[in-house]
């Protein structure tokens, strides 16, 4: 098996939930949902985590995640810095929203030279996901990008709309992917697309992304060529303009220079998209923990 890198995106604004949610505690020694997401990559053969991080949050992310696990897989930190980015895109100086998760991924390049595994930093994937990651690499002899993708029903919240990419598989890859914002309304699935469109009822079995992706590491030089036209195509809109992969790895695919092998997981997601949704995830945790999935002391 090739080495293995883990990818986790952690640089967003928390919004949505108030705060820096990517390291709010919900295990009962103060594990974050990383802790979980990093330990089930080490059990399915990962070699390395890359974090990337607002350059301001390096010593809290260090001082807790990283202290916890450096002695246990290799550790690095890439930055998706702002400052850096106004000078390099001539970005208005009030704009401190992250350029999206595209930009992120392409701010850790330097540290990747393998194979690697995106996910986001708030969502709990669960071991499955990990062992279909490494599995859809070994079924296409590591030449082949893909992505683990979820039944929709698994992953929603009971406390308001999420965003989510809704997908359409033929001949096991990727064909269609559209950015929406996905509630229940009514015991009905509905979704609503970010750019344009209307709202449409989805299935419960439908296939859709957490940004799980896996990647080979010739693909950043063709995302950061559709980065740099995404920039230059929004250069009037560069108060609000975000680059999202999973939009971005469509295009790619769009125009046939990569193709997507897909794995639908039967993984169930949970995380903390709002504040409402922390009580859940802690007594999920705890259900995982009774039923021998993790130990009670994760790292001990």
């Amino acid at each position: 098996m090739q080495n293995l890198t883990l990818v986790i995106l952690a640089a967003g604004m928390g919004s949505r939930f108030g705060g820096l949610k990517q390291i709010e505690p919900v295990g009962p020694n103060g594990e974050f949902l990383i802790d979980y997401s990093i330990y089930d990559a080490i059990k399915a053969g990962f070699k390395k985590i890359v974090f990337i991080i607002k350059p301001e949050n390096y010593e809290i992310f260090k001082e807790t995640i990283g202290q916890r696990i450096e002695n246990k897989i290799p550790v690095e930190y890439a930055f998706q810095d702002m400052d850096e980015a106004r000078g390099k895109y001539n970005l208005p100086i009030e704009r401190v929203k992250p350029l999206g998760t595209t930009h992120a991924i392409l701010c850790a390049k330097k540290f990747i030279d393998g194979p690697f595994v995106i996910i986001n930093a708030d969502d709990f994937y669960g071991y499955e996901a990990y062992q279909d990651a490494v599995n859809l690499l070994k079924e296409t002899n590591y030449e082949q990008n893909g992505a683990v993708l979820y039944k929709i029903a698994n992953t929603l919240t009971d406390n308001g709309a999420v965003k989510r990419g809704i997908c359409t598989i033929a001949n096991s890859c990727l064909e269609k992917a559209i950015e929406c914002n996905v509630e229940k309304e009514n015991g009905k699935i509905i979704a609503t697309p970010l750019s344009k469109g209307e709202s449409f009822k989805v299935a419960t079995d439908n296939a859709t992304s957490m940004n799980m992706f896996v990647l080979l590491p010739q693909t950043l030089n063709l995302l950061e060529e559709v980065f740099n036209d995404f920039m230059e195509e929004n250069k009037n809109n560069l108060e609000k303009c975000e680059a999202l992969i999973i939009e971005d790895l469509f295009k790619l695919v769009e125009r046939k220079q990569i193709t997507l092998k897909t794995k639908l997981t039967n993984a169930k997601w949970f995380g903390v998209t709002y504040k409402e949704d922390k009580g859940q995830v802690v007594e999920n945790i705890k259900e995982l923990i009774k039923q021998n999935i993790y130990p009670q002391n994760l790292w001990h």
